[in-house]
């Protein structure tokens, strides 16, 4: 694979620190985004259960968290940093491994290009992510999705952006630079790393259905390749933060003012 960056660890050489990886992605993933994956999966199951078809359902993304405004926008501001600390853990223990952070892609030596990029792949993976959800949908493959049930204050807006930046944050950190890294110091191929991180990003949206979890697989087939071969990961952030922000508040803006929108 010519295209690999041969600064990147490609596998850890002793076997107690392939021992000591391993417990290390079951604990950040039992508390992140692993966990949420099962969750994720039971809510299927009991949508699934229910006496009407998923095309029939609901599922709300970000909802009001407390009955008094000013409590429920703290609550989300909450919620978003957690989301940046579960991104932060992330790099930080491969920092404290030993490795930069530009080993990975998070430095900042070409912000333009990067938001550039960015840019393109938000609308690379958004424009046809929009037509596979609606026809999910109407197929009965999937459940509608509410963005946001945020109710319409003043500070709606500036909490779904910033829950946008914290769910980029944390997945594109979690599930591409560090897991990818993690895998290919315990010496799996660039392929299985990158299905594994796929199959884990799909799973904790299989609330949403099918179509969901598919949709999701691959953006994190595009996603995971794009890191390897770039090794660049401030592009899948931006990306990432920009389908959020559009489909978070884009939401919010059209709710009820268009027929197309479940």
């Amino acid at each position: 694979m010519g295209w690999l960056n041969p600064e990147r660890p490609i596998a850890a050489a002793e076997p107690d620190e392939r021992r000591l990886i391993r417990v290390e992605l079951l604990i950040v993933f039992a508390v992140t985004l692993g966990l949420s994956g099962i969750a994720s999966l039971l809510t299927l199951l009991d949508s699934l259960l229910a006496p009407v078809p998923l095309r029939d359902q609901t599922i709300a993304i970000n909802v009001p968290l407390a009955r008094a405004t000013l409590i429920d926008f703290a609550k989300q501001l909450l919620g978003a940093l957690r989301l940046i600390a579960w991104g932060a853990l992330g790099a930080y223990l491969l920092y404290r491994a030993g490795m930069k952070l530009a080993a990975v892609g998070l430095d900042r030596s070409r912000p333009a290009r990067d938001a550039a990029v960015g840019a393109g792949l938000a609308a690379l993976i958004g424009i046809p992510g929009l037509a596979f959800y609606l026809a999910a949908h109407a197929a009965g493959a999937n459940l509608a999705v509410a963005p946001s049930t945020l109710g319409d204050t003043w500070w709606q807006p500036v909490a779904l952006v910033v829950l946008a930046v914290g769910n980029a944050w944390a997945e594109e950190v979690l599930v591409v630079g560090y897991l990818l890294t993690r895998l290919r110091q315990l010496g799996l191929s660039e392929n299985a790393g990158l299905v594994v991180s796929a199959l884990l990003r799909g799973s904790y949206h299989l609330y949403q259905g099918f179509g969901g979890f598919l949709g999701n697989v691959v953006m994190g087939l595009v996603f995971g390749r794009f890191w390897q071969r770039s090794n660049r990961l401030w592009p899948l952030v931006i990306a990432h933060t920009l389908l959020d922000v559009v489909a978070f508040v884009g939401y919010a803006a059209l709710r009820g003012k268009v027929s197309w929108l479940p």
